[in-house]
Parts: structure tokens; sequence; C-alpha cells
């Protein structure tokens, strides 16, 4: 009798694939043994046949790849939080589940957002590229030298609200900040879940905006953390920068294309904002040196680097092993998104 099929498309952190490959009298395991993204030639000569398909935020999950799969498919297990990759109509009318990580990244993200905020605040990126010039010995020091806003009575905009918004939150009280507003798909409405019991026990107000405009034009930083939809690309553009106040930051710790990114760099120019943190950014990795946005002092960019824990990416590997392996027997996941 034949094995039941696997495809896994990316070399996985050693404890996951100890646990794949404990599977192997089970399953004939097909895996791309590589840190590099797999070529997608390979991905779909090799996926004909599987019943389950282990991917990576870099791989395609579309009608392509599921028509060369076939009728066994039963499962896509997704080494990632967000699941834009993948067209979930595509897998809903054929019955196939979908499996992702999205509890495993909240701490790495939250803390991330914390430092980009601060790197943009404070001029981190500015201040460090004048010391890699050799620029310091000529900077003597002045009053105003390299000063920004401080954290401190600042107003904190979430645009998406979810865990990862409010574990955020629950980083930045410490800090002293005055107030927290979100803006979630439903404007105006208090958010359904409180994660970690920050609007139960609230020590400050935290209150959700009636709009995109009251969120630009009422904070000091623009935490944009919601999922990449239609209705979300561009959200932050040309009308929502000339609304934030000329001494407030955004940072971008979700998708890339949330924010425009010409309407950004056209904001940082003409001083409509004063900083930009970035985890993210349209047109990733694809970022070349002569790219305008860094060209811009005040914009630290950073390339994806989120979940990047040791801690973190073993759970996300784990986890998605734990996914595939679920799907293929029926049993409840780990995480799995409702399509």
């Amino acid at each position: 009798m034949a094995k039941t099929k696997v495809v896994v498309t990316r070399q996985l952190i050693d404890e996951a694939q100890k646990i794949l490959d404990e599977k192997k009298n089970d399953l004939e395991i097909v895996q791309w043994n590589s840190e590099k993204p797999c070529d997608r030639s390979w991905l779909l000569e090799n996926a004909k046949g599987a019943t389950g398909i282990l991917v990576m935020l870099s791989d395609q999950v579309n009608e392509e790849l599921l028509e060369a799969a076939g009728d066994e498919l039963k499962v896509i297990a997704s080494f990632s939080v967000g699941t834009d990759h993948v067209e979930r109509d595509a897998l809903k009318k054929r019955n196939i589940r979908l499996g992702y990580t999205p509890t495993c990244l909240t701490d790495a993200v939250a803390d991330l957002t914390i430092m980009l905020i601060l790197m943009a605040q404070r001029r981190g990126g500015e201040s460090m590229a004048m010391v890699n010039k050799g620029e310091w010995p000529q900077m003597p020091w002045h009053p105003l030298l390299m000063t920004g806003p401080q954290i401190r009575g600042a107003t904190v905009g979430f645009l998406g609200f979810g865990r990862i918004a409010q574990a955020s939150l629950q980083r930045l009280l410490p800090f002293g900040i005055k107030r927290a507003i979100y803006l979630t798909s439903k404007p105006g409405q208090p958010v359904k879940e409180d994660h970690f019991g920050l609007i139960k026990s609230a020590s400050i107000p935290i209150e959700p905006a009636k709009s995109a405009d009251e969120l630009a034009s009422e904070s000091d930083v623009v935490i944009v953390g919601c999922s990449l939809t239609p209705s979300t690309k561009h959200l932050v553009g040309a009308d929502f920068f000339k609304k934030m106040k000329k001494l407030a930051v955004v940072v971008n710790i979700a998708r890339g294309p949330v924010i425009d990114t010409d309407a950004l760099v056209k904001a940082l120019d003409e001083g409509q904002i004063f900083g930009a943190g970035l985890d993210v950014i349209e047109n990733e990795p694809n970022i070349q040196a002569d790219h305008p946005i860094l060209k811009q002092p005040r914009c630290v960019l950073v390339p994806h680097i989120g979940s990047a824990t040791i801690e973190t990416r073993e759970q996300m590997a784990t986890e998605s092993v734990k996914n595939l392996l679920a799907g293929l027997t029926g049993k409840a996941m780990v995480n799995e998104l409702d399509l």
C-alpha cells in the first residue's frame, strides 16, 4: 500500500525535523533540503499526489499549485502568521484545511514593535549612520542635537488591535503613555477579545477610534498591525499622512502594502511626519541600495525580522509540522484558519 505523501518546502529546525522524521515509516516525505526558497517548478512537480504540503510565506498557494497537487490534497500547513500568500477561496471549495502559526510570534513581534518606535522617535538609524560614516567628530553638541519626541505622555494609535497589538500595548504601559486608541474592521466598536485583560483593568484610556482620520490626527505613534486585504492596501497613504501630527511616527509590523511607500517617502521629505520604523515594506525583499526609502534618514527599515528569535522560529517550525500531521489524520490542529 502506498504511503501518504507530504511535501515540505524548506529545511526545518532540528526539533521540528525530528517530529517529521519520526513519521518516515508512515509517510513519503518529499523535502526541499535547503534554507533557501524552493524552486516553483520543483514544488509544482512534487506536489502531484500529495496529501499535505508544508509551505513558507514565500510559497504561493493558488489554483496552479492546487491543480498540480490533485484530489488527494487535504491540508496546507503554513509556516507563518500571515496568510495573504494563500488563496483561501481555492482551499475552501476543495475542503482543504489550512494550518498557520498566529500565536507563536506575539512576544517577538511585540518586542520589535517597541524597538522600532524608539528607533523612529529617537532617530536611531540616523544617528548610527552618522557614527558609521565617521561624522561624529563633526557633530558639536548643542541643546537640540539629534532630539526627537518622547514616548512618555504619547497617544498610541493601533491600526488593527489583535493579539500582537495588545501585547505591544502591554509593553508600552510602563513607558507612561497617556492613551491608546485603536481601529478595527468595525470602526467605533469595542474590540471583542481582550487578550491580556488590559481593557478590563485599564490604567489609561483604551478606546476604539471612529475612523482612520481620527486615528491619524490624534496619535503620536501609529502602529500598523492589521491584515493585508483589498480594503487595507494603501490605507496609510497620502491623505492619512496629511492628517498626522508633525512629530508623530508610524511603525509597520504587519504587511508592507498597507502603507503606500511613495506617500511615506513624500511625507518624510516634506516633514508631514517625524519618522518611521518598518519591519515590512512593499515589494520586499527587492529593496535595492538606491530605493528612495533608504535615502530617508528618519526611516528605520529592517528586513522583516519580527519573528526572528530562536525560540519563536523553533515554535513556529514545530507547530507547522504538528498542523501538517493533524491535517493528514483529521485531528485538531494547534492553530487552524477558519475558511
